[in-house]
């Protein structure tokens, strides 16, 4: 029984990472590069209006750290629950 509360809570862990990663993603994304673009436009930033920066490279540059962030996220996970493959 144990083991089975092991996996359900490694579990639970894995998918509250992943929600937490895509809402993230989807603010930077969507919000931040289409909704919330107009009020971004006075601010400045890398020769560009900052809404436009995130349409085009910034939704971009979050996704790649997200992916780094899950991955060591999930190594410690692994080695906490006793999954890793080492």
């Amino acid at each position: 029984m144990a083991d089975r509360t092991s996996s359900n809570a490694y579990w639970a862990a894995n998918k509250r990472i992943i929600f937490i990663s895509l809402i993230i993603w989807a603010i930077v994304s969507y919000g931040f590069g289409i909704i919330l673009r107009p009020m971004l436009s006075g601010i400045s930033f890398g020769g560009t209006d900052l809404g436009f920066w995130f349409a085009q490279q910034g939704s971009i540059l979050v996704f790649i750290a997200l992916i780094f962030f899950y991955a060591s996220y999930m190594n410690r996970l692994d080695r906490e629950y006793g999954v890793d493959e080492e």
